[in-house]
């Protein structure tokens, strides 16, 4: 399907367990650097899981002030700092835009969690009337999207997403698809979360999906390797701005990359495993190549959904093989969460803005933890150490709880 809007990323922002913003995130992933230590957030000794991805040098005093951040849960300070972040490195952060014109695409997976936890305990210990006013307003999951307008004056579409872990991937794909059939020239979009609290990250491990690797948490998040066992959660916020073509043009933007395509499917097959043969991830890549007009040879490198569990990295592997053929053998391959975590809704975003900054610099990070390969995830995954590697094109993948694929091609921009 071919769209005459072009769309281009003038903006990026991360708030990561390597660090908060772009530069130190991209640092952190460059020099292979984990970000996973022992849970400090709550005591986790009664947890099957002991450890976690968290941000630890975030002070929202920087960023919101003291009686705006009491009225807002974690997830919106991450999202809120972020959109300043990405509004500056899109040189937007004094307007100079159509307020009417901009939108707003932030999801999150849970909301405010830690504000949901502290409401119940409160309703329970002294009953519902000792709860506070602004405790609606800190949990639910569009709260975050609207504060961004709200501080930023962008009057333009505004919708939350929340489709688990593609959630990040999914809102920057919405607010694709909105500049292109024209009700916007420019998108903020991404995704928040923060939900390493004592229920939510307890919910977690029973699932068993979670790595036990309680005694190494360095070492726990392994994508791809033979020994994995399980995710590791995590936190932060990855946002981007998106432009249309000549709204970039016209007031001499940076352009990062063309976004060129996207892909959404579902496997409608499981509440938590993917489809074994792969069907529902084959048919998002080969949906966002067509999307963008790329045939598979077309593409250098792809930002895997890689989250350490045995199901997920053997099927993203097969899947992989399936939709590239012959050329899969020579696609550099990575994946973000061996640093980082799963950053849950927040890890597509993230992931799709290390994406674009490894085409932007011809450099690919690695994969970290990476050392002994598994038989039936038989690619390239630049292990341990980042990769100098130029390239026209990369895919960005992101799977969630639920069967929900989604799927982003971002090309090397040219007139």
């Amino acid at each position: 399907m071919k769209h005459e809007r072009r769309v281009v990323v003038t903006g990026l922002s991360a708030i990561t367990p390597l660090g908060v913003g772009l530069e130190a995130t991209w640092e952190g992933l460059l020099a292979g650097r984990n970000g996973i230590a022992r849970i400090t957030h709550f005591d986790p000794s009664q947890h099957r899981s002991q450890m976690a991805g968290e941000v630890r040098d975030f002070q929202v005093e920087n960023w919101i002030d003291g009686k705006s951040a009491r009225r807002m849960d974690r997830v919106m300070h991450f999202g809120l700092a972020a959109s300043k972040m990405v509004l500056a490195d899109a040189a937007l952060d004094h307007a100079g835009y159509d307020q009417n014109r901009a939108g707003v695409i932030i999801g999150s997976g849970i909301g405010g969690s830690a504000s949901i936890e502290e409401g119940c305990a409160v309703c329970t210990e002294k009953g519902p009337r000792a709860m506070g006013p602004f405790f609606v307003s800190k949990v639910l999951i569009n709260m975050t999207a609207c504060a961004v307008s709200i501080e930023h004056g962008l009057k333009g579409p505004l919708t939350a997403l929340s489709v688990a872990c593609s959630t990040g991937a999914n809102a920057v794909g919405d607010a694709f698809r909105v500049i292109q059939r024209g009700d916007a020239d420019l998108m903020v979009a991404g995704a928040s979360e923060a939900c390493l609290t004592p229920v939510a990250y307890g919910g977690f491990c029973a699932t068993r999906s979670m790595s036990t690797r309680n005694d190494d948490p360095a070492h726990a998040s392994r994508p791809f390797d033979k020994n994995r066992d399980g995710f590791v959660m995590g936190e932060g916020a990855g946002l981007v701005v998106l432009e249309e073509l000549d709204h970039a043009r016209q007031r001499g933007a940076r352009i990062y990359g063309e976004l060129a395509g996207y892909g959404n499917t579902a496997d409608a097959y499981h509440i938590t495993a993917p489809e074994p043969d792969g069907d529902g991830m084959i048919r998002v890549m080969r949906a966002a190549l067509n999307d963008a007009g790329l045939a598979p040879e077309g593409i250098g490198y792809i930002n895997a959904h890689g989250t350490s569990t045995v199901l997920n990295d053997r099927t993203e592997s097969l899947a992989i093989q399936r939709v590239f053929g012959e050329h899969a053998q020579k696609l550099k391959i990575s994946a973000t969460k061996s640093m980082i975590g799963h950053l849950m809704a927040a890890a597509g975003a993230a992931e799709f803005v290390a994406t674009v900054m490894c085409l932007h610099t011809g450099k690919i990070h690695p994969t970290i933890n990476y050392e002994e390969p598994d038989p039936e995830c038989p690619l390239d995954y630049v292990p341990n150490v980042a990769r100098e590697f130029q390239f026209d094109a990369a895919m960005c993948n992101a799977f969630g709880f639920g069967g929900g694929n989604a799927c982003l091609i971002v090309r090397r921009f040219g007139e």
